[in-house]
């Protein structure tokens, strides 16, 4: 039988709603955490803490290890060293029972949507919750087509992923991730692909449930203009640590040269946009090719 540590008995673990405690005002804790893939390391002693209650940005150039270190929170990916720290319970510590039922706690919306492609809109949504539960149709029934409302989408459940926009197909994802009622949303990059009705839509969502609900939300994103509306705090990840955190407000008016090149989108800085080359003069001429 797994632990209790979530408040579970295994037993039940198929007709449970898990909720958080109220240990402390933190909710992830990383300490000290290293992570090498390849010869590059992604992350070299990283220290981040995410609060209860918020809705957290991480943000940085491409390449910089966002969208790993939501897989090392989930524990999909282990580190070489540090420890992380989910409402208190080191993940290190867990059992595979254990494992599975802190995942059902989260609410993922991937970067590709990881639609399933041969179940319809409805069905997608409501994998999770013939997995995971043992409600009824009708509830499962109600349950869906509410959140498919919720993102736009009611009037496209028959539908196939195929006939979908990449657009639809990120909202459905997001019902799909909301579905199960989550105690903690992550999204990895929410609003690629949408239209911008569709991405107020989206940012109004996440805000109201935060607001209403208290469910604290991870947003990996490069849209500053977007985290900038939705985010409660902001970390930006350079060279495997923290470069800087703080309100948007607070990274926008930022004294440090990486930071403001981040959030004005400014081509020099610290970060190189342009790739090494021979100088103008030498290339137009062909002297490059001698």
């Amino acid at each position: 039988m797994a632990g209790d540590r979530f408040g579970i008995l295994s037993r039940h673990r198929r007709t449970c709603w898990y909720t958080l405690s109220d240990k402390s005002e933190n909710l992830v804790e990383i300490r000290g955490l290293k992570f090498t893939r390849g010869p590059r390391p992604v992350f070299d002693g990283l220290d981040l803490t995410l609060r209860r209650g918020e809705i957290t940005a991480i943000m940085g150039p491409s390449g910089t290890g966002k969208t790993t270190l939501l897989r090392l929170i989930t524990r999909q990916l282990i580190p070489q060293a540090g420890s992380i720290h989910v409402d208190g319970v080191d993940i290190a510590t867990l059992s595979q029972d254990e494992l599975y039922l802190l995942r059902q706690r989260f609410g993922m919306l991937f970067q590709n949507g990881a639609l399933l492609t041969d179940l319809s809109v409805f069905e997608n949504v409501a994998f999770p919750l013939r997995e995971h539960t043992k409600l009824s149709q009708r509830l499962i029934r109600h349950i869906v087509l509410t959140k498919l409302h919720a993102v736009g989408l009611r009037g496209a459940a028959s539908m196939m992923p195929a006939e979908l926009s990449g657009g639809m197909a990120r909202r459905v994802a997001l019902a799909r991730a909301m579905v199960m009622d989550p105690d903690i949303l992550i999204y990895d990059e929410p609003f690629v692909g949408l239209d911008p009705i569709s991405r107020g839509v989206i940012v109004r969502l996440v805000r109201r449930r935060n607001d209403a609900l208290g469910i604290p939300s991870i947003i990996v994103s490069h849209d500053v203009e977007e985290v900038a509306t939705v985010a409660d705090r902001s970390f930006l990840l350079s060279e495997g640590k923290v470069a800087a955190s703080g309100s948007p407000d607070e990274l926008r008016t930022a004294n440090s040269d990486l930071v403001r090149q981040f959030m004005h989108g400014m081509a020099d800085g610290p970060v190189a946009f342009h790739y090494d080359a021979p100088s103008y003069e030498e290339q137009l001429l062909g002297r490059d090719s001698e």
